[in-house]
């Protein structure tokens, strides 16, 4: 295929608001370093990361220019963001396989290894380096996954990034048959993958969402739904669940301790209703309790979830779609919170 030297998408020029985000159409396009190949991206998901990347609230300081990326490390401006990336090998680096141009792949998002180099510490995709918002991009070819299957490029898009953080925290947290799962936050991306694939697990999942959301919840394969205002002991008792997948902090976080088995086990990869709790140390320690916070995958979660994806285990939940150009409406309405699944740009 031929490579343009230059190509669209969409820059973040600083932190604030919508304005931030640029559509360019002489963007350098990428090109494939050792290990690396070079894929045209067909489909990118929208997600929370993008936005407090934007917004800088990941900062723990001062929110200036220079604000931290999700790791501490300032962000290098202008940025390709998108974590979220369904797209086709078109090139590849050397010591990589040619055979592999041509494949449909979706990118991990966590990435161990960048230029050519095994990281000390992993890299967010479209933080440390550019992501998906453009024609093509770049990266590790160990990142890139093959898979085979019937879906479309936005539902595939609709993957990576959701799926893979809620599957690392059932898999951190040891979600076995038997199980109960209390999921918050449940009707957004990562919260209505925890419930497939917990169920998928032989766990038994509670999750909590708005009612007008609730009928939906239940079809995907939670067992019972409370609304975000109820009292979570009261309604399912003390000591009552085994693990807890949060990813809402905020104000009724102490409850979630109060609701969780002596020995249960609470991850936590999103803060949406407010980053500082309080807790009650004597909670934790009588209860023996275990904390997983959750950002960088095990090694084996990827394949893992490619393989539910292509046997069919777990379906994608694409709630709207809009082309890349319209990148600020997109993110308005995940801002909105109306919507259950995911919002992908299309980037073809």
């Amino acid at each position: 295929m031929f490579v343009p030297e230059k190509m669209h998408g969409v820059v973040l020029t600083g932190h604030g608001g919508p304005e931030m985000l640029q559509w360019r159409e002489n963007l350098d396009t990428p090109r494939p370093g050792p290990g690396d190949v070079l894929i045209r991206v067909l489909a990118a998901g929208v997600n929370n990361t993008d936005v407090n990347t934007r917004i800088g609230w990941y900062s723990k300081g001062d929110n200036d220019a220079e604000d931290a990326a999700w790791t501490g490390v300032a962000l290098k401006l202008p940025l390709v963001q998108g974590a979220d990336v369904c797209g086709t090998v078109i090139a590849v680096g050397a010591g990589v396989d040619p055979a592999r141009i041509g494949e449909r792949v979706i990118i991990e998002p966590c990435l161990r290894e960048a230029d050519g180099t095994d990281l000390v510490s992993p890299w967010y995709f479209g933080s440390e380096c550019n992501g998906g918002f453009a024609q093509f991009t770049k990266v590790a070819s160990r990142h890139a996954q093959a898979i085979s299957c019937d879906l479309t490029d936005a539902e595939l898009a609709s993957f990576p990034c959701s799926y893979s953080t809620a599957e690392n925290m059932l898999e951190r947290t040891g979600v076995k048959a038997g199980d109960t799962v209390f999921v918050t936050g449940a009707s957004g991306g990562v919260g209505s993958a925890a419930i497939q694939l917990a169920k998928a697990r032989g766990a038994t999942v509670i999750a909590v969402t708005s009612p007008s959301k609730s009928g939906a919840l239940l079809e995907l394969g939670a067992t019972r739904t409370l609304d975000r205002d109820a009292d979570y002991a009261g309604e399912l008792g003390m000591n009552s669940v085994d693990v807890v997948i949060d990813l809402v902090a905020g104000g009724k976080w102490p409850s979630l301790l109060d609701i969780l088995k002596p020995g249960g086990r609470y991850a936590v990869s999103g803060a949406i209703g407010g980053p500082m709790v309080e807790l009650d140390v004597r909670t934790l320690y009588l209860k023996d309790l275990s904390f997983f916070g959750c950002t960088v995958l095990e090694p084996q979660v990827f394949g893992n979830l490619v393989t539910r994806i292509e046997r069919g285990e777990i379906k994608p939940l694409v709630a709207e779609t809009y082309p890349l150009r319209e990148i600020a409406t997109a993110q308005d309405a995940f801002g909105k919170k109306g919507h259950i699944g995911k919002i992908v740009l299309t980037v073809s």
